[in-house]
């Protein structure tokens, strides 16, 4: 019963069926998808992509109502609600249903790892720019200056301490031997919210059953790679990820 909004942008193509299409799904997840330009939903665009972009539960801009109904659902009805989204384009006829990818930074990239353990049947491939592999890290890498957010952050996400089988369940790291679907994963050494042990272990579990792993790893970089050699390399990475997986 709730109402969902979303974008769609199409690549240049005349056909408006049975596309190919990245969910691109935003950060936060407490912020929301615009109109704006988007330089990303533009770069995947032009490579023949159809690019989903949905203000799932919990994002910003729809009222108190709806940001609040995202909370304690980062892996629950906020990731239902993507499914929701793609179904529904499915349905229509726009999308090729064995051509979906997921992708995403920040939360947008653990949404990616927890589709790929959790929707490896819905999902072609996922791509994911600092994904928070473990959420018990996520909390004890909280900088000083902003721990007075913590309790705002027990309701938005949980509490690791009192809500322990819940963070086990939807922390990807935890979980990678469930992942059937290749993964292109980037990740900077200087990201404080997602170890790089957690990550080095969330890829070599992959690399261990045999699924399709890239991983990008620059050591110098934070949550969002900076350097514009490292940002090209990434997205030709991308690129040819998604090539392979989708065309």
């Amino acid at each position: 019963g709730l109402t969902l909004h979303g974008y769609l942008t199409y690549p240049r193509t005349r056909s408006r069926e049975g596309l190919p299409v990245v969910v691109l799904v935003h950060d936060g997840p407490y912020r929301r998808e615009s109109i704006d330009f988007d330089e990303e939903v533009q770069f995947l665009a032009d490579r023949g992509y159809l690019v989903f972009q949905l203000n799932y539960r919990g994002s910003a801009g729809y009222g108190k109502k709806f940001w609040a109904s995202g909370f304690k659902e980062w892996g629950g009805k906020i990731q239902s609600d993507i499914i929701d989204g793609v179904t529904w384009l499915i349905h229509q006829g726009i999308v090729d249903k064995n051509r979906v990818a997921i992708m995403g930074s920040g939360f947008g990239g653990y949404s990616a790892l927890h589709a790929a353990r959790y929707n490896s049947s819905f999902y072609r491939c996922a791509v994911s720019m600092s994904g928070y592999t473990n959420l018990f890290t996520y909390f004890k890498e909280i900088p000083p200056h902003q721990q007075q957010y913590v309790r705002l952050f027990y309701n938005i996400i949980g509490n690791p301490s009192k809500e322990y089988e819940m963070f086990k369940a939807i922390s990807p790291v935890f979980h990678a031997d469930k992942v059937k679907i290749p993964v292109l994963f980037a990740q900077g050494g200087n990201d404080r919210f997602s170890s790089l042990t957690d990550a080095n272990q969330f890829v070599q579990n992959l690399k261990n059953n045999n699924v399709p792993i890239k991983y990008i790893y620059r050591e110098d970089e934070g949550r969002r790679f900076k350097s514009e050699e490292n940002i090209i390399n990434y997205y030709q990475e991308v690129e040819a990820f998604l090539k392979d997986y989708l065309q």
